[in-house]
């Protein structure tokens, strides 16, 4: 689906708007899975919508709508009524709740002179079920996917390291179990007896049962490189540690490479990162001070792949400070600091001491960057393209651990004199002075950095 891969396919992107769900938001979501299939490589031809109290049990949307996404597609617009054949099958049932809601004039005129243009793909911006997904493509003719395929998808693209990737083909998979789906009609082939006969198992429990034993493999690999993470991790613990957290494209990695000098993926486009870079900060701070860029969160994140980057976003729940990276160029930005903060209580970091960093500022006008003013008086507003910017960030991150440490004197004998680099390179030194017994110097440090050099001390 990459331009160089042959011609781009064709979305529609079909939402039902539910009623605990106003009309700015069921927008947003809609230009967001617009944002997210562009990223996948889609070109979306058009947007069909629908208000429901609730999602056909059989179809989502109603009778009329599908009619409409029909046109699309070049499918039948229904489902075939399944016939003695298909008993026990996966065909739809006679739809149930908002029976015909009826086709809007809008669908009725075609979206460009030409017609409607063509689409390969229907998505739709809610999470359906196999039967649901089955039906559609019955009624559609062209394949079918939901918002949490797309990001699987996308995390699927742009995994780079090992332990992304096994989190990402393991939240694939337990995506893909409940799809797998028996051969036409519900037909199935016998695996297993001698001619074909006896007790046998069908090729789609087959298929089924490869799937769950590579996901315990999965979970098994996974879990390996956990311990390891979690010995790097007891390492770094008692470091004074930052994490950079936020929507999808914020700008999360702009300003770690801003901030540390490191050369981390930044690209425009939503989950560029999925695993998680640790680097120090620059100009380098006494102690050093870590930094760690996370993966993006979104609107609708699927559960699994929340389960599954798990240890990544970890690296939130162990840090001293959260920094929360908001896009205030973009108009939802308010939600999407809403989303970031719930999943970030999900997993228990709703504690961590936490900072407001309004990014993009360089891209709204001066009305606006004085009513965001009014709105977060205490956030940060900067531009991570902007030095003067970046370096009051590094400013302020400092400043927050420095602050309520109070000034110790640590006296290092001559006869420990390989102590004096450890003090120096672990210990905000404010003074030193010498006289004839040693180095007396005063500094500022957490107490567990302080523990350890008085330790080299004893």
């Amino acid at each position: 689906m990459n331009p160089q891969d042959g011609p781009r396919k064709t979305a529609l992107i079909a939402a039902v708007q539910l009623p605990d769900v106003d009309d700015l938001a069921h927008q947003a979501s809609v230009v967001e899975l617009d944002r997210l299939l562009r990223t996948l490589g889609y070109d979306v031809v058009g947007v069909v919508s629908q208000r429901r109290r609730k999602l056909s049990g059989a179809t989502v949307f109603g009778a009329g709508k599908l009619k409409a996404i029909a046109l699309y597609t070049g499918g039948p617009g229904s489902v075939p009524k399944p016939g003695p054949a298909d008993k026990g099958g996966e065909a739809a049932e006679a739809e149930d709740e908002d029976p015909f809601e009826g086709v809007d004039a809008a669908d009725l005129v075609p979206p460009t002179p030409e017609g409607w243009p063509h689409a390969d793909v229907v998505v739709v911006d809610n999470e359906i079920t196999a039967r649901q997904a089955r039906n559609l493509e019955l009624a559609t003719d062209a394949e079918v996917l939901d918002r949490t395929g797309v990001i699987v998808e996308i995390f699927h693209r742009h995994a780079q390291t090992r332990e992304a990737r096994l989190q990402v083909e393991l939240a694939r998979l337990t995506y893909v179990v409940p799809r797998l789906r028996a051969g036409v009609r519900g037909h199935d082939r016998q695996r297993g007896g001698v001619g074909g006969r006896g007790a046998g198992e069908s090729a789609l429990e087959l298929d089924r049962r490869k799937v769950r034993d590579r996901i315990a493999q999965l979970r098994a690999e996974l879990a390996e490189l956990e311990q390891a993470e979690d010995t790097r991790r007891a390492r770094r613990r008692g470091q004074r540690r930052v994490a950079l957290v936020g929507y999808t494209n914020a700008g999360k990695s702009s300003l770690m490479r801003a901030l540390t000098g490191s050369a981390v993926l930044v690209e425009d486009k939503l989950f560029a990162t999925l695993g998680t870079t640790v680097r120090a900060l620059q100009p380098e701070a006494t102690p050093r001070i870590l930094v760690s860029d996370t993966v993006g969160f979104i609107d609708k994140l699927p559960h699994d792949l929340v389960a599954s980057f798990r240890s990544t976003l970890d690296e939130a729940l162990e840090a001293s400070l959260l920094l929360f990276v908001v896009d205030v160029s973009d108009p939802n930005h308010r939600k999407q600091l809403e989303v970031t903060q719930q999943v970030l209580g999900e997993i228990g970091a709703g504690d961590v001491p936490s900072r407001l960093v309004l990014n993009k500022i360089d891209r709204v006008d001066e009305f606006r960057r004085r009513s965001l003013e009014r709105e977060y008086p205490d956030a940060i507003q900067l531009s991570a393209h902007d030095p003067a910017d970046v370096a009051r960030l590094r400013d302020l991150i400092v400043a927050f651990f420095e602050a309520g440490l109070e000034p110790v004197e640590v006296f290092v004998p001559y006869s420990k004199g390989a102590v004096v680099g450890a003090v120096r390179s672990t210990l905000s030194v404010v003074s030193e002075a010498y006289d004839e017994h040693g180095a007396r110097f005063v500094v500022k440090a957490p107490p567990e950095a302080l523990e350890r050099v008085r330790a080299l001390l004893r």
